[in-house]
């Protein structure tokens, strides 16, 4: 099926689609915190509020002044016809069950107290490193104009290969930068029960970037020759 083949969502559509994946983010994911550990009277869970509302207006910002036109692709992209077929699978693991997971033990925890105190220097470091995640994320996203939701080949956009910024240091930033992110939501909430679905979610974001990779070397122009050059996926010096 060509391009000119697939139904186009208008704007309307793709700024609603937009807008609700936002609230979902922002509002329903963190919340499962909250019902999860039995109560609102939880410092930290509002500290990582925080932190994930903020960095997710910052990054949809960067990436509104920059590229503009990639809000729109990422907001249909999803639906796109020639989204490979293993993203019905990995997309919705990696981008809703996996943090919902994560999310959710670490409620748990809080409820019943399995993880005992940490030090106090354990939150502020932690939420330290999960910005560092989020924005090494958002640079990835600010340096390729190509940032899809869905592993496609942007034929209709002129896909090109990213080379600049973070993509010289690893091959796939975005998941680099977001895995990073989430390992530090259990130590940030004092709660490292939550590791355990934490390395559940880093599984399934390894198997998506082997497939994207393979795929992106299969058929983007240039990406092979781009993988000799940055020889890790995800993690210098390992993979």
């Amino acid at each position: 099926m060509s391009d000119s083949d697939s139904p186009t969502p208008t704007a309307p559509q793709v700024k609603a689609g937009a807008i609700l994946a936002f609230v979902v983010f922002i509002l329903l994911l963190p919340g499962v915190l909250y019902l999860a550990a039995g109560t609102f009277r939880w410092p930290a869970a509002w500290l990582y509020h925080g932190l994930t509302a903020g960095g997710a207006l910052l990054s949809r910002g960067v990436v509104a002044l920059v590229h503009r036109d990639l809000l729109a692709e990422r907001g249909q992209s999803r639906r796109a016809k020639d989204a490979k077929p293993y993203e019905r699978l990995l997309l919705p693991l990696v981008g809703v069950v996996g943090p919902l997971a994560i999310l959710i033990v670490c409620g748990l925890d809080k409820r019943w107290s399995w993880t005992p105190p940490l030090p106090g220097w354990v939150t502020p470091v932690a939420a330290a490193v999960f910005i560092a995640g989020y924005a090494f994320a958002t640079w990835a996203m600010a340096t390729n104009r190509f940032f899809s939701a869905v592993m496609r080949i942007q034929r209709e956009r002129g896909h090109q290969v990213a080379t600049g910024g973070p993509y010289r240091i690893v091959r796939h930033p975005g998941y680099a930068g977001g895995t990073l992110a989430f390992a530090a939501i259990p130590f940030i909430l004092g709660t490292l029960w939550g590791l355990a679905a934490v390395a559940g979610h880093a599984a399934a974001v390894v198997v998506r970037t082997a497939l994207e990779d393979r795929a992106l070397q299969a058929e983007l122009p240039g990406y092979r020759e781009y993988a000799e050059r940055t020889r890790y996926r995800l993690l210098p010096g390992v993979w």
